[in-house]
């Protein structure tokens, strides 16, 4: 491998590791109408449990199929949904690109062309764990998982145009109010 090729690639690990910084820092400080813009105009976002995940079971505590699907989420968490405020604190570690699979992970539910990947699409896989804080204080280990997606280039940015958010636990907090 020459210095080019290295540097292209530091580069395209930099972009991959913005976007991925970037979406955390979206959520956790509450920049929740941003959230959308980090995903495809069609795109899939589901959360489910890794049980349900590699039994191939397709719906999730969470489903939406494009972008405004998860525009009306923020709207509904903003105005008509009820919960008790709290923080998230995202970590994120093992950001790996991984073989692009074709079609993209159990692509045919919506959101993902059906065509699968284009030269400009990666597989990403990423480990999180999720702090959440309390208004009273109290701090608990939310959530711990993986995300196995799929990110497109646009003209801009690196975009999420799929995004399963697997949970190591089927012992889901009915809290579930933000987006993990």
């Amino acid at each position: 491998m020459d210095l080019a090729e290295i540097a292209q690639e530091l580069k395209l690990r930099l972009e991959i590791e913005t976007l991925y910084t970037d979406y955390a820092a979206c959520l956790d400080n509450d920049a929740l109408e941003r959230w959308p813009d980090f995903f495809t105009e069609q795109c899939r976002y589901r959360v489910t449990s890794a049980e349900n995940y590699e039994a191939g079971l397709p719906l999730g505590l969470i489903y939406a199929t494009s972008r405004n699907m998860l525009r009306d989420r923020v709207s509904a968490l903003r105005d008509a949904n009820i919960y008790e405020p709290q923080r998230y604190r995202h970590l994120i570690s093992g950001i790996r690109v991984v073989p692009l699979s074709l079609p993209p992970p159990q692509a045919g539910e919506g959101g993902v062309g059906a065509d699968g990947a284009s030269a400009d699409a990666l597989d990403v896989r990423a480990n999180f764990l999720v702090v959440r804080t309390m208004q009273d204080g109290g701090m608990t280990l939310f959530a711990a998982g993986r995300y196995i997606d799929r990110i497109e280039r646009t003209h801009t940015s690196w975009k999420f145009a799929s995004k399963d958010v697997v949970l190591d636990s089927r012992q889901i907090d009915t809290l579930l109010a933000i987006p993990l």
